[in-house]
């Protein structure tokens, strides 16, 4: 064998062994992310919407009362900051999707409740379901953000969800949702400008960030009133929102990233109102909306009162909790405040929030 032929046959084996590496490596980071549930829902009015656990067992969690007839575009701001084909928001009165992303702007597809509106939604761009908000897919079976949507035919063959594969009569939407075990199993902030955002793992922690603008009060977000007091109302791209009242009151607070804040328009007031805690990164620079652990993969409204999921673990691990310390005393559950009250959360120096989970914890973490 001469030195070209030599040349040529190393080169083919070297492709060859980068190729298996990088096959390796993506079957080795696929399998860290376990696909914990399906959703699917036909596009039929009156068509049963169904949810396959990962053990097989298959629960009907509605059925469909509405069709869309249009996707929103423009969508609200931190929509463009998610994954076209994939879940930007889940809340108790709706679930958003990102069909694409137009001139730096996103275009989105809902799922909604029949009980209530949701106005991020707009009207038309939405599947309706017959479930109550707060439960169903907005409670024990909300999809995380980020997780993955696509569109399956009567023939069989699925596609990512975008603008030029949007669903029609006889398809089935199908929403993925997976755990990702890199996230922490809590998250604290002190609650104080400059005060620390840190994520616990098992075999340590991690600076997050820190906060620039610290909470003082509640306000009158929406969807609360289908949420209970220190749980997470919404997750999406550019907030976590906690509900601070029960279930039939309106109140509560958000958490924004420092980029939402400066970007969007319908964010300026942050900056000088109460009911908003903005952070920061950690390096002063880095983007924070869109990202994991606090703006993507970890946090859901988890299940209402009564709600089961396919085991009792399941069932109680990915139920949210938000709990706080006042006075820099001991944590205790958040106290009620409804409406808006610019001064009633001013007494926490620091918030904690639980990560749902759907497995025994080990020891360890």
């Amino acid at each position: 064998m001469n030195l070209q032929k030599l040349k040529k046959s190393f080169c083919f084996a070297f492709a060859a062994l980068l190729t298996c590496a990088a096959l390796f490596c993506a079957d080795a980071a696929q399998a860290e992310a376990k696909k914990i549930f399906e959703i699917d829902i036909p596009m039929q009015k009156g068509a049963e919407v169904t949810v396959t656990a990962a053990n097989g067992k298959t629960f009907s969690v509605a059925s469909v009362a509405a069709l869309p007839t249009k996707t929103r575009y423009p969508s609200y701001t931190a929509s463009a900051w998610g994954e076209p084909g994939s879940v930007c928001a889940s809340a108790v009165n709706a679930v958003h999707m990102l069909v694409s992303v137009e001139k730096g702007k996103g275009r989105t597809l809902s799922i909604i409740p029949k009980e209530t509106i949701a106005p991020a939604a707009g009207p038309g761009a939405s599947i309706v379901l017959d479930a109550k908000a707060g439960e169903s897919v907005f409670g024990a079976w909300a999809p995380a953000v980020g997780s993955r949507v696509s569109v399956r035919g009567a023939d069989g063959a699925s596609a990512p969800l975008a603008a030029d594969n949007l669903p029609k009569a006889g398809d089935t939407l199908v929403i993925e949702v997976f755990e990702d075990p890199s996230l922490p199993y809590m998250v604290d902030i002190e609650n104080r400008p400059g005060g620390r955002v840190v994520a616990w793992y098992s075999d340590g922690y991690k600076i997050l960030g820190r906060v620039l603008v610290a909470l003082g009060g509640t306000g009158r977000f929406e969807g609360t009133l289908f949420q209970r007091v220190g749980a997470i109302r919404a997750n999406h791209s550019g907030v976590i929102d906690v509900s601070t009242t029960p279930r039939g009151t309106t109140g509560g607070f958000q958490i924004v990233p420092w980029d939402h804040a400066l970007a969007s328009k319908e964010m300026q007031g942050v900056w000088s109102m109460t009911q908003w805690l903005v952070v920061g990164p950690a390096d002063g620079k880095s983007k924070l909306g869109g990202t994991p652990p606090l703006f993507k993969h970890g946090l859901v409204s988890g299940p209402a009162g009564g709600e089961q999921l396919w085991d009792m673990w399941s069932s109680y691990g990915r139920r949210s909790m938000v709990l706080a310390r006042y006075g820099n005393g001991g944590w205790e559950r958040l106290h009620e405040s409804a409406g808006r009250n610019d001064n009633s959360l001013r007494g926490i120096t620091e918030l904690r929030i639980y990560y749902p989970f759907t497995e025994e914890i080990q020891s360890g973490r």
